[in-house]
C-alpha cells in the first residue's frame, strides 16, 4: 500500500507542480494586494480634498454623480464606506450588449469627479492593472472559466494529497527480528517520526532537498490544507457545497428565493430608501441575534432576483476590511426575504468564513499577511523540491535499467 501511495503522491504532485508554483508566487504578492496596488497606482487610490476641511459626499450621492458620467452603463453595487483621502471604486456593467472599454472607475469622495479608470485585470493597459492581473493568474491562470475549473480540480487533488503526503511522513512499520536472540529496536514510533520534522542541512543536496520538502510540508500542514480546501470552495463549488452540506449545517441561500414575475432591471425602491430599509432590518437582526454593527459596507441591487442586498461589517465578521453580514429584502416592497451571518449561525458557514478569511489574509493585520506571504513562497518551494525528487528518482530508475540491460 505504501508503495502505491508513494507513486500516487509523486505523480499527482507532478501534475500540480506548475499550478502550485504559480499559485504560491502570486499568492505571496496578493497577501499585500491592496497595499501594492495603492503603491503602484497612487493617482487611482488617493484623493485630494478641494479645500481644507471639505466634507465627504454621501455614498449614494457620490454614486449618482458617477452614474451621470456613464449614461450607457449600469452600477448595481454601491460601496457605502467613504474615507478621508481615499477614492471610492465603482464597478460598471454594460447596459447594452457592447462591452465597456473600462469597468472600474475611481471617484473623488469630495466632488464625485472620476480621477481614473481601468478594465479590471487587462494587463494590456499597463502597470495600473498589474495587481488585478496577478489576481486573475492566481484564480484562473487568466484563462477565464477553463482556468477557474482547472485550478479547482488542482485544489481538490491538493486537498486529498495533503493526507497522502502526511501519511507518507509516518515511519514505515519495522520488520520483526529475524531470530529469538535478536532484540527489537527500542526506538519508539514517535521518536522515529521526529526525524521527518527535521532538516539535515549538511547531508548533501539530495538529503537537503528531500528534507525541505517533507519537513516544510509537515510544519505547515494545517495551513496548506486550508489553502487547498478553500481553493475548492472558490473554484469548484459543485464539489465543495455537496460535501460540506452533507456534514455541516448551513444557512438558507439564494435557492430559497423565488424570482418575482415582475422583476425588472430598475428597483421599485430608490437607493436611499433601500439603504434606510437595510439599516432598519439589520438593526432588528442584530437585536435578535445578539451582534453589533461596526460599519455599513455596501448595497447591491440583484435584478435577476428582484432584491436588494445590504451588507455591513459586524461583530460576526472575521474580515478586517469589508463585511459580509447581510440582509436581503424585496426591491419593490422592502419586505425581508433572507439574511446571512458569516459566523455563529451555522457551522458550515462559520467554517467557510474562517478558511476563506485565512486564505485571503483578511484578518490579524500585517503579521498574518507577512505569514501568508512566506507561506506562498513555501508552496512554490514545495512544488520545486517535489519536482526535483521526481526527476532524481526517475534518473535513478533509468540507471538501474541500463545496468540490467
Amino acid at each position: 500500500m505504501r508503495t502505491a501511495l508513494v507513486a500516487l503522491h509523486r505523480y499527482v504532485g507532478l501534475v500540480m507542480a506548475g499550478f502550485l508554483l504559480i499559485a504560491g508566487l502570486t499568492g505571496s504578492l496578493l497577501a499585500w494586494e491592496h497595499q501594492l496596488d495603492d503603491m503602484i497606482n497612487p493617482a487611482l487610490f488617493r484623493a485630494e480634498a478641494p479645500a481644507p476641511g471639505a466634507a465627504l459626499l454621501d455614498p449614494l450621492v457620490l454614486r449618482e454623480r458617477v452614474m451621470r458620467q456613464y449614461p450607457d452603463a449600469r452600477m448595481p453595487y454601491a460601496p457605502l464606506k467613504v474615507e478621508e483621502g481615499r477614492s471610492v471604486a465603482f464597478f460598471l456593467q454594460a447596459a447594452q450588449a457592447a462591452e465597456l472599454p473600462n469597468d472600474e472607475v475611481f471617484a473623488n469622495p469630495y466632488t464625485g469627479a472620476v480621477q481614473g479608470e481601468r478594465k479590471w485585470g487587462d494587463i494590456r493597459q499597463g502597470m495600473k492593472n498589474v495587481m488585478p492581473f496577478i489576481e486573475r493568474l492566481h484564480y484562473s491562470l487568466a484563462l477565464g472559466t477553463v482556468g477557474t475549473y482547472a485550478f479547482g480540480i488542482v485544489a481538490l487533488l491538493w486537498s486529498l494529497d495533503c493526507f497522502v503526503g502526511a501519511f507518507l511522513t509516518f515511519p514505515a512499520r519495522m520488520r520483526r527480528p529475524a531470530g529469538r536472540g535478536v532484540k527489537a529496536s527500542g526506538t519508539s514510533w514517535l521518536a522515529r517520526w521526529h526525524t521527518a520534522w527535521t532538516v539535515r542541512w549538511h547531508g548533501g543536496s539530495h538529503k537537503l532537498n528531500f528534507d525541505l520538502h517533507r519537513a516544510a510540508g509537515l510544519w505547515t500542514w494545517a495551513m496548506l490544507f486550508v489553502l487547498a480546501w478553500s481553493g475548492v470552495s472558490f473554484n469548484l463549488v459543485e464539489v465543495y457545497e455537496p460535501v460540506m452540506k452533507a456534514v455541516f449545517a448551513h444557512q438558507p441561500g439564494d435557492e430559497m428565493l423565488v424570482t418575482p414575475a415582475n422583476a425588472r432591471s430598475e428597483p421599485g425602491l430608490a437607493w436611499d430608501e433601500a439603504r434606510e430599509v437595510g439599516q432598519r432590518l439589520i438593526a432588528q437582526l442584530a437585536r435578535a441575534q445578539g451582534f453589533t454593527v461596526i460599519e455599513e459596507t455596501g448595497l447591491f441591487h440583484d435584478s435577476a432576483l428582484g432584491v436588494y442586498r445590504y451588507t455591513v461589517r459586524s461583530s460576526r465578521d472575521l474580515r478586517e476590511d469589508g463585511g459580509l453580514t447581510t440582509v436581503v429584502f424585496d426591491a419593490g416592497t422592502g419586505m425581508q426575504v433572507g439574511s446571512w451571518l458569516p459566523t455563529g449561525a451555522a457551522s458550515g458557514d462559520t467554517i467557510r468564513s474562517w478558511i476563506s478569511s485565512l486564505h485571503m489574509a483578511t484578518l490579524w493585520g500585517r503579521p498574518f499577511k507577512a505569514f501568508m506571504c512566506v507561506l506562498g513562497l513555501l508552496v512554490a518551494m514545495l512544488s520545486v523540491t517535489g519536482t526535483v525528487i521526481w526527476v532524481r528518482k526517475r534518473r535513478a530508475k533509468a540507471k538501474v535499467k541500463a545496468r540490467r540491460a
